[in-house]
């Protein structure tokens, strides 16, 4: 191995635990080509090695942490890991996605992608160091919590900037939403990866390393980056999303009623001005931090000062916290959303997944469905923060309630027998986020077509947020004007999801982050990512050959679904949705219209509208004849 690395992803480390042995293989050229890293390379692999009769859980299951193109070169936020595996929550396709430093470090290491298979007999830890790679016992790690996990490896290695991914108690357990932490304090949380990952036994994966990555052209490609890096500090919304971060953005959901409070029962919420950006600027913030090469620097520190929750420290709180952990469960105390975010963190829960069983649980402890024989005599109600925390103890250790709500809502709903479903909010087996399709249809349906389940950034639909008409005309032309900028317009909506999801699996392919999506959909889109790419791997690309390479990438992940039986039956939201209008905000009086707007996505993608799976024809124009023939095989042509 050389010091320098190329920036096309080459070195995949498969580790097998069965046998306790480490092979580093290459990633073939023309599949590093195509598939660019990320998920590109991760759903790949699942199609290729993990068939649908494989339970997730299973010892011989794929665990795939992959770094981009474009982890840990100077490209502005280009900083993003992704972990990919069949999801022990919904039993299908899973993906999740961090920042921080983790995937940089990893390719930094001569690693640009790692293939766990196998199951440990005791527990063991990864160390990765400038091309070497082996395993040492991590029995003394088992049952610590995330902070006291990277901190004993750090302080055994002697060295502070090791970067650790590690799971904590809550996915040893088998809770089924657990996370993997990365260094410092990112999370992949969505999924239920971690607890993939403590299934095989592995509590950690540590790197160090200290190659460069090198690209084709280092001075058009530092030319261009640093020119990136510029427009998007010129960006007119880059003031406040550095200085609040998400949590900004919570004023703009409460007035157009995209805040989910009450399990989805509203879109605003009483106490928003409290648990908003500018509360957490003013009453905790201690400094602002970021992700490798990003000059957003959106991430914050806050410390609680004063009230049941002081000297709380805690770091990447998101908007997705605010509302699940806040809004969603009625608790406007913004202390106890921090403390209730922090140890989520430190006991590996995906905070999206944790506050939506609580609130489903809230809400039918309220309607009679789940009684105090059912809670161990806790009394389960809108805004008290002290059960949330209690419950997220309970969930995290499988006690009491937290037997049941450690399934997430689908499968807790199925427990709890018929009536519970109609309060389960998820699609496809995976928590809603925090937003709502009855105040921005495009979110509505972004939520049904997305692979992993409810989801948010797959597509990533902005321009209909809050009627952003410049960006429409930037992106498409006056054409699709005023109906694409309008939130409750469905009119071009399937357009506006389908190249949202293209984009956005390109994105999550060469690494670069979309959290901070004003700048990247904005100044970072198709012909300035191609451009970038060109420069840094040598290889030719333009705009439409990414957008190709992005809807191979989606139908491949629709296909691996359709193996497993999802079609267009699982492409809808809770009955909710579209039988109770929203009551609040913009949103009022509204409901979501997302199935209404599958046919026309459907031909748009080429899949057909019976069953809302890729045609023999689309797969084979991408390149996906192997996949084709197979789904042929299931009766579908």
């Amino acid at each position: 191995m050389n010091d320098a690395r190329g920036a096309l992803p080459s070195t995949l480390l498969r580790v097998d635990l069965n046998r306790g042995t480490i092979v580093e293989d290459e990633i073939p050229a023309a599949l590093a080509v195509q598939a660019l890293g990320g998920n590109g390379l991760g759903v790949q692999m699942l199609w290729d090695e993990v068939p649908p009769s494989l339970d997730p859980l299973d010892s011989d299951s794929l665990l795939v942490l992959a770094a981009g193109a474009l982890t840990g070169t100077s490209w502005p936020c280009a900083a993003r890991l992704e972990a990919i595996g069949k999801s022990p929550l919904t039993g299908i396709y899973g993906d999740s996605n961090c920042g921080g430093f983790f995937g940089p470090e990893l390719r930094f290491s001569g690693v640009d992608a790692i293939a766990v298979s196998g199951r440990a007999s005791e527990p063991v830890m990864l160390w990765i160091e400038d091309g070497r790679s082996w395993l040492e016992p991590a029995a003394h790690l088992w049952g610590l919590d995330t902070v006291e996990t990277e901190a004993s490896i750090r302080a055994q290695k002697g060295d502070p900037h090791v970067k650790v991914a590690c799971v904590g108690p809550a996915a040893e357990q088998g809770v089924l939403f657990g996370s993997i932490q990365c260094s410092p304090g990112r999370s992949l949380a969505r999924s239920g990866l971690g607890t993939l990952m403590a299934s095989k036994r592995l509590k950690a994966i540590a790197v160090r390393g200290k190659r460069r990555i090198d690209v084709a052209d280092p001075d058009g490609f530092a030319r261009l980056s640093a020119a990136m890096h510029k427009r998007i500090r010129g960006n007119a919304a880059f003031p406040a999303v550095s200085k609040y971060g998400t949590p900004g953005i919570v004023e703009l959901m409460d007035t157009i009623g995209r805040f989910p409070t009450h399990n989805f029962r509203t879109g605003s919420f009483e106490a928003s001005e409290a648990i908003s950006g500018a509360a957490l600027r003013e009453r905790f913030w201690v400094k602002d931090t970021g992700c490798f090469a990003c000059p957003v620097r959106c991430d914050k520190v806050y410390r609680v000062t004063g009230g049941d929750f002081d000297g709380v420290t805690t770091s990447s709180f998101e908007y997705e916290t605010l509302t699940a952990l806040g809004s969603g469960v009625g608790v406007g105390d913004l202390g106890a959303v921090l403390a209730a975010n922090d140890r989520c963190d430190r006991l590996g829960l995906d905070t999206i997944s944790t506050g939506r069983v609580i609130s489903f649980a809230v809400e039918l402890f309220e309607l009679g469905i789940l009684h105090s024989n059912d809670t161990g005599g806790m009394q389960l109600r809108w805004g008290d923060s002290h059960m949330v925390l209690a419950l997220i103890e309970q969930i995290a250790s499988r006690r009491g309630l937290g037997e049941l709500l450690a399934l997430g809502v689908r499968r807790a709903a199925a427990e709890l027998g018929p009536g519970a479903a109609d309060f389960a909010m998820e699609v496809k087996g995976l928590e809603i986020p925090g937003q709502d399709g009855r105040a921005q249809q495009s979110m509505g349906l972004a939520h049904i077509t997305s692979s992993r389940g409810a989801d948010h950034l797959k597509a990533f639909p902005t321009l209909d947020e809050a009627g952003d008409a410049e960006g429409v005309r930037r992106r498409y032309g006056d054409a699709y004007l005023p109906e694409m900028a309008d939130p409750q317009a469905t009119l071009h909506k399937p357009l506006l999801v389908k190249d949202g999801e293209d984009f956005g699996a390109v994105v999550d392919s060469v690494g670069v982050c979309k959290s901070g999506g004003t700048f990247v959909m904005a100044e970072l889109y198709w012909a300035e990512i191609a451009a970038g790419l060109t420069l840094a791997c040598g290889e030719e690309y333009d705009e439409a050959t990414l957008r190709r390479l992005g809807e191979r990438i989606v139908n491949l992940m629709r296909a691996y679904n359709a193996l497993h039986g999802v079609d267009r039956r699982d492409d809808r939201l809770p009955r909710r949705f579209h039988e109770e209008p929203a009551s609040s905000g913009g949103a009022h009086g509204h409901v979501a219209h997302a199935e209404e707007m599958l046919n026309e996505y459907y031909d748009l993608r080429g899949w057909d509208r019976s069953r809302g799976w890729p045609t023999s024809e689309t797969l084979r124009r991408l390149d996906l004849a192997d996949v084709a023939e197979r789904l042929e095989g299931l009766g579908h042509g």
